[in-house]
């Protein structure tokens, strides 16, 4: 590494002494000028400043007010959502112990109500096979949400395709883990 010559390097005074001289050149330029031609070149920088001042300062704040008051009321409907699972699982866990065979009789009798006679419902120890022919999408959702509720019931396995009979119906196997007996599944 070669190093500068001192002649190169630009010295403290130098650098004041330019800059002194430029600031003469500059003050002895707006001297020449007119006072309109001043007036002008006063306003433009007035109003290159206000830009600046805008795109630098103002404009990103306004921005990011904007952003805050979107991302509150998303922030607050997911409170509220995550509130609302707060509140279904505490119901839950609230619910008394139900035992096994309750859980399953339970379970038949929501089959049959929700699903139709079509199902076909097997327990073997801890899980319930339901056979599903022609089951709506609409049913097999409010049987599901009320089994957890009624028969502490939790889907493990679902093998469903829509039916050839009516294609807005489900076939298929579901599969229901229910609680060990004397306890709650959640």
């Amino acid at each position: 590494m070669s190093a500068l010559p001192v002649s190169s390097v630009p010295s403290t005074n130098s650098v004041s002494g330019h800059m002194s001289s430029l600031l003469q050149s500059v003050s002895a330029r707006w001297q020449a000028f007119n006072p309109r031609e001043k007036t002008l070149i006063s306003a433009a920088a007035a109003l290159v400043g206000l830009a600046l001042l805008w795109w630098v300062g103002i404009a990103p704040a306004l921005k990011i007010l904007k952003t805050v008051k979107t991302q509150g009321i998303v922030l607050d409907a997911q409170l509220q959502q995550m509130q609302g699972l707060q509140a279904q699982a505490k119901a839950l866990q609230a619910q008394p112990k139900i035992k096994n065979f309750e859980a399953a009789r339970a379970l038949e009798t929501l089959a049959r109500q929700r699903l139709g006679a079509n199902t076909q419902v097997s327990v073997v120890g801890n899980q319930a096979s339901l056979q599903l022919t022609g089951a709506s999408p609409d049913a097999l959702a409010q049987f599901l949400s009320q089994a957890r509720a009624s028969a502490s019931a939790l889907p493990s396995q679902a093998r469903l395709r829509r039916s050839v009979a009516n294609p807005q119906a489900w076939d298929g196997t579901l599969v229901l883990s229910l609680p060990v007996s004397g306890q709650q599944a959640l």
